[in-house]
């Protein structure tokens, strides 16, 4: 049976200055049926999206909604027209509790006056129930984890009985169990009858929620086929314009002496609780575990950005404190931040700026001034060795996709030539193309005799790019393993040992 047409995108365009991010591109979507939108960073794809959701305005081209054009000046337009988004970078009131996040901007009133706290309070909890989603209404925002965090805006997207709901990227930070529990929401808002663009790099997510794949490239549009008729290589030469046979590059390094030594690791704030483990120069060692395990807190409590209450750390045999970042990084730590919207990039400065901002130092001439010169060199070595998609370097790091602010933020560590480089989620909203070349330049690093600590939720990554994986459970260390002899089972039983 053809489903009934909900949204038509017709010859979209868009030009930033220096750049054409969308030429002509057209989407269609059906009444209850999930449409993936899929591309590499900087395809276009948020910026599609964003036209649709009016936070950008298109230079040309049409969006018809159930039959009507529409042209939407704002967000807030949009929502009340039935159209919602989940962003990929989570833009909440951090220090609002979870039910002021959901009805923001439209709060119920008592008395046309007062805001009536207890009907907000119970059409959160009936939200929350319909959506089967465990989170206090009440609870303060900030005090929660990414995961959670995103489970909220998911259910803000539902309270407004949208018609078409756009998913971008929202699995990032999502375990598995949450993944599945995401998966239940969109087959129940898809049995209502809602239509779903869902943006996402994940092959076998795509190839298991989606009823249509559209493909983009380089702000074009490629092709748009049924999901049953892909596989995950027909998807990627789409994407990329090309085969790529292997996921992962050659592991050439070779471990050596122990460089790293943590003892009895054990954090002041947060459940994190005696994690001792040693790590060897040009060794890669992974962090698995569930949400919550630790394993954020372990690089956190290592690098100064959050208390420690008790341990040691050790680099070459040197005893070293590492109480706040600067001395971090002055000790040859460098960390990147699983957030990089809060924590890793400078939204309001440019690429190079953002770029150089950690090694000013070798910029320095007569310990006076900064020179342009080195600071351009540097640059450009970062944009040519991330493959960053950018007009200038003088671009504000906002305007970029979210992968392309990924690789700049692992440009400026690169630059700061870190004896060891702590990741937490490296790769996290980044396509399959760019993926590879993160890797093997974490290869080439760890060649160069440097230590790499790496957290992710994908097990694949962890098990095709480290030597040694650390599983952490409950704030503790409940194991490690070699990456060559084990398999996700193992892992995942070590992950659960504490919980």
């Amino acid at each position: 049976m053809e489903r009934e047409v909900l949204l038509q995108m017709t010859d979209i365009c868009k030009e930033f200055p220096g750049v054409k991010a969308l030429d002509h591109v057209s989407l269609t979507l059906k009444k209850g049926t999930v449409h993936a939108l899929m591309g590499e960073n900087g395809a276009g794809k948020s910026t599609l999206m964003k036209c649709l959701f009016g936070i950008y305005g298109k230079d040309s081209g049409s969006i018809v909604l159930e039959g009507k054009e529409v042209n939407f000046k704002s967000s807030r337009e949009a929502l009340d027209n039935g159209v919602a988004m989940v962003h990929q970078e989570l833009n909440q009131a951090l220090k609002r509790n979870v039910m002021d996040n959901i009805w923001l901007g439209r709060y119920p009133k008592m008395g046309g006056i007062m805001v009536n706290e207890h009907k907000m309070f119970e059409d959160t909890t009936r939200v929350f129930e319909e959506l089967g989603i465990s989170v206090d209404p009440k609870r303060i925002m900030s005090t929660m984890p990414v995961s959670q965090r995103q489970m909220v805006e998911i259910a803000k997207a539902v309270s407004y009985n949208s018609k078409v709901i756009v998913f971008d990227e929202p699995t990032s930070s999502l375990t598995e169990e949450e993944v599945e529990h995401l998966f239940k929401i969109i087959n129940m808002l898809r049995d209502r009858g809602c239509g779903i663009i869902y943006i996402s790099h994940k092959m076998a997510e795509i190839l298991r929620i989606a009823d249509e794949v559209t493909v983009m490239r380089d702000g074009t549009w490629v092709a748009t086929e049924p999901a049953e008729s892909l596989t995950t290589d027909q998807i990627i030469k789409l994407m990329v314009g090309r085969e790529l046979t292997n996921q992962f590059p050659p592991k050439t390094n070779k471990p050596g002496e122990v460089a790293l030594e943590v003892e009895n690791l054990t954090a002041m704030y947060s459940l994190l609780k005696g994690v001792s483990f040693q790590a060897r120069k040009g060794e890669i060692v992974g962090l698995a575990g569930l949400d919550g395990s630790g394993r954020t807190e372990t690089l956190e409590n290592i690098f100064g950005i959050a208390t420690r209450k008790d341990g040691v750390i050790k680099l070459d045999g040197r005893v070293i404190q590492n109480r706040n970042a600067r001395e971090s990084i002055k000790n040859g730590f460098a960390m990147l931040t699983e957030e990089r919207r809060a924590t890793g990039i400078f939204s309001i400065l440019n690429i190079q700026e953002n770029t150089v901002i950690s090694s000013l130092k070798k910029h320095k001439k007569a310990g006076l001034y900064l020179s342009d010169k080195s600071m351009e060199k540097d640059t450009a070595w970062s944009v040519d060795a991330m493959k960053i998609k950018t007009p200038s370097q003088k671009t504000k790091i906002r305007s970029l996709s979210g992968g392309n602010q990924q690789k700049v933020i692992l440009g400026r560590w690169l630059l700061t030539e870190p004896e060891v480089l702590m990741l937490d989620e490296p790769t996290r909203g980044i396509d399959v193309g760019a993926k590879y070349e993160i890797y093997q330049l974490i290869i080439d690093l760890a060649n160069k005799g440097k230590v790499v600590l790496m957290v992710s939720s994908e097990m694949p990554e962890l098990l095709g790019v480290c030597d040694r994986i650390l599983v952490m459970s409950g704030g503790r260390l409940a194991g490690e393993v070699d990456a060559k002899n084990t398999t996700q089972e193992e892992i995942m039983s070590l992950a659960a040992k504490y919980v």
